[in-house]
């Protein structure tokens, strides 16, 4: 990956507004790609840790499969899973650790062991038909996200369709279906409703969700109720999340990543681009990019340290990584 700014100094990517609170520091020209590959592929998914340290990157290739790195970058598999894995997250269940994706072109939910054997699936068809079906029988369902509770209750979001979610129990028997145009918080519906995650921070667990649509983050109780608004003001249309301790970290799709504390307020801000034309698009192409500055970053993760790892909506694909000071 070409760098354009060379200076060492502008590694360390928190902001002096925050830098008291949270300090991180670029790690430069991070991921390497497969052998023959120039960059790691068309970039339009997400990106996650196992507890091993590795580290996951969905490719919307045909055959690139997803994509597995290590701790340093090196690429070491890819295993053979649906090329349009929009959303996934990687937990720990009483039966081992599973990734859980949505599989954005096939409107379905896949439960996969971590070597790609997949176990489990929640097809098209086991969504409630007034959700799932247009009209004229067609399928309505655009599932961008998914995410799972402690008691195995699996959250599944329809983003690109017209943001509801779907609450399914742990062997894919449909419970609830809540948001979407009906349901208001602040008195607006879901909108854009790109990703949502369990948010274990707090006792019980509450569900964030990151309405892009309405450029706001809120939280609901896990029976979809009693919304609790994060921000609604000043963030660059949040596209996905991640948790560490008290800190959560935010993929803000139109130029920034910031992290966030548990009483709502950011402590960092992180590659903030303010060029016109190179945020909330895929293509910007390698020789614009620029050191610690981001494009459009689409998915997000802290790995088991607390370092942060952002994945782009980029044709060619691109990996941004910051290390916990």
């Amino acid at each position: 990956m070409r760098s354009l700014l060379p200076s060492l100094a502008l590694l360390v990517a928190a902001s002096s507004a925050f830098a008291a609170e949270a300090k991180y520091e670029l790690v430069p020209d991070f991921i390497k790609p497969a052998e023959g590959r120039k960059t790691i592929g068309n970039g339009h998914g997400e990106i996650a840790v196992d507890s091993a340290g590795l580290i996951y990157v969905s490719v919307q290739e045909k055959d690139a499969g997803l994509q597995v790195y290590d701790q340093t970058g090196k690429f070491v598999k890819a295993l053979k899973l649906p090329n349009s894995l929009h959303g996934f997250v990687i937990r720990k269940t009483t039966e081992g650790e599973f990734i859980f994706a949505a599989v954005l072109n096939e409107q379905r939910l896949i439960k996969c062991t971590l070597d790609g054997t997949v176990v489990m699936e929640i097809k098209a068809d086991d969504f409630p038909a007034a959700q799932g079906k247009t009209k004229d029988g067609k399928n309505a369902l655009k599932l961008t996200n998914c995410d799972v509770a402690a008691n195995g209750d699996i959250y599944i979001v329809d983003g690109y369709g017209k943001s509801w979610i779907f609450q399914f129990d742990k062997a894919g028997k449909f419970k609830q279906v809540f948001g979407g145009p009906t349901q208001k918080v602040a008195e607006k519906a879901f909108a854009n409703t790109h990703k949502i995650f369990v948010d274990n921070r707090y006792a019980p667990a509450r569900l964030l969700c990151l309405d892009r649509g309405n450029n706001r983050m809120f939280h609901l109780d896990l029976d979809g109720t009693n919304p609790q608004m994060i921000a609604d003001k000043g963030l660059r249309n949040p596209s996905s999340a991640s948790f560490h301790g008290e800190l959560m970290c935010v993929a803000e799709i139109a130029g920034r990543v910031s992290v966030w504390n548990k009483e709502g307020k950011m402590v960092a801000e992180l590659g903030a681009n303010d060029t016109k034309g190179q945020t909330n698009t895929p293509g910007v192409k390698p020789e614009a990019w620029r050191t610690g500055i981001v494009t459009s970053p689409h998915g997000i993760t802290f790995d088991g340290k607390g370092n942060i790892l952002e994945t782009e909506w980029n044709q060619f694909g691109r990996v941004l990584r910051w290390d916990v000071k």
